[in-house]
């Protein structure tokens, strides 16, 4: 390094080592923080260091601070001139921002103790000399570490805020997921309350055995628009009603509850079996244009089986012989809503001692997505469960339907057999 005085503010510099420490001694003479003295020279040697590696010198002119400012500090003002270098200098990104000056030149104006201020000094205290290369760099680094411990420090104390603060939230995640469940819970229940005093309790009637399963298709929104009826005539035949309104919740549990309630009422009046899904839908249609559903009617006379069918768009009611042979029992017929509406005949069968009917809606058949193998496996589960108690034999079909769901729906199985009939295997 050749270090020629221009003057006495103005150094030329050949190397980076000798421009670093001029700038580590300079800043030192101002009084400038030990941080803010390697930002200065680290900014002003990465400015110059493609100039001085092409082995073209750069000059240095510096400018102590003058009396104090307003503020209290006077200014360190740097000026780096590189009169050779092909063009302008990138100054983006410096650890010590600087200024552009016309031409390839920059300068730093940094905040410094100003001569005569307490602590500084642009001269050595007498009697001691200049701080070699060695103990600045030192100094550096002792701050270079505090600052690291401090970081450390702060980010230690910042994860510890952190892991108290994450604690603190997942305490309350928690107390919200119980709380949501306690809501879930409160909620199926009154709903599950509301589905109990909708669905009607087995009829009672000597000669039958009557029995019902229900299964939602969302175990915390258990109403849905599959609904049954039954219940006694004047002249001692059971009257059975099984619903499937369209969608699901509320929406549809109060249209399956317009069409039985429309079905009882035009029952108790006398109307015909063969009538009652069409007139229904005209009695709906007036106030209920939205409804649609499919709807199965069966009388049955408990003293000589005799068994009266009429249908609106509904799964084929399934007889089970007590033998264990099975037919279904298919009337066609559209629905509530549909065009056309109304059962296009009744069919007449018979139920003899021993033999089970199956009443259901789609959701029993087609949770595997295809009806007629739900048709064929509904036959063999309840010939599998024929003799079970009555009370046991919708469930137990359900829960053998529904080993697999791919479509799961609203369920309801429902079950008639006559009594007398041998229970044996």
């Amino acid at each position: 390094m050749s270090e020629r005085p221009m003057n006495p503010q103005t150094t030329t510099h050949h190397s980076l080592a000798g421009l670093r420490t001029t700038l580590r001694r300079l800043a030192h003479r101002a009084g400038l923080s030990v941080e803010t003295r390697y930002r200065l020279a680290l900014s002003v040697t990465r400015v110059a260091a493609a100039e001085l590696q092409a082995g073209r010198p750069v000059f240095l002119e510096t400018v102590p601070p003058g009396p104090a400012a307003s503020d209290g500090e006077g200014r360190l003002t740097v000026r780096l001139h590189m009169p050779h270098a092909p063009h302008r200098p990138a100054l983006d990104g410096l650890p010590l921002p600087a200024e552009r000056l016309p031409g390839p030149a920059a300068v730093w104006r940094v905040p410094a103790a100003s001569p005569g201020a307490s602590g500084s000094s642009a001269a050595e205290p007498p009697g001691d000399g200049p701080p070699g290369l060695v103990e600045l760099l030192e100094e550096e680094l002792s701050a270079a570490v505090d600052r690291m411990d401090a970081l450390a420090a702060d980010h230690q104390r910042l994860k510890h805020e952190l892991a108290e603060t994450n604690s603190g939230v997942l305490a309350l995640y928690v107390q919200l997921e119980e709380r949501d469940e306690q809501l879930r819970q409160a909620h199926g229940r009154i709903l599950r309350q509301l589905e109990d005093a909708l669905r009607p309790p087995p009829v009672r009637v000597p000669g039958l055995e009557l029995a019902v399963h229900y299964e939602p298709a969302e175990k915390h929104a258990p109403t849905g628009g599959d609904l049954y009826d039954w219940f006694v005539l004047p002249d001692g035949t059971v009257h059975i009603t099984v619903v499937d309104a369209l969608g699901h919740g509320l929406t549809s549990t109060r249209s399956a509850l317009n069409v039985t309630h429309a079905v009882r009422t035009l029952a108790l009046e006398g109307h015909p079996l063969e009538s009652i899904v069409a007139r229904t839908d005209e009695v709906l249609a007036t106030f209920d244009h939205e409804l649609m559903a499919t709807v199965q009617l069966v009388r049955l006379d408990p003293a000589s089986g005799e068994l009266v069918m009429a249908n609106g768009s509904h799964p084929p009611a399934l007889l089970v012989r007590a033998d264990g042979e099975t037919r279904l029992l298919e009337v066609r017929g559209r629905g509530i809503g549909f065009p056309l509406p109304g059962s296009e005949r009744l069919l007449r069968d018979r139920l003899d001692p021993g033999d089970l009917l199956v009443l259901y809606t789609d959701g029993l058949t087609e949770s595997r997505r295809d009806p007629r193998e739900g048709e064929r496996r509904l036959a063999k589960a309840a010939r599998n469960h024929r003799h079970r108690p009555i009370e046991e034999i919708p469930a137990a079909i359900a829960e053998e339907m529904h080993t697999v769901i791919l479509h799961p729906d609203d369920t309801v199985a429902l079950t008639v057999r006559r009594a007398g009939g041998s229970l044996g295997g």
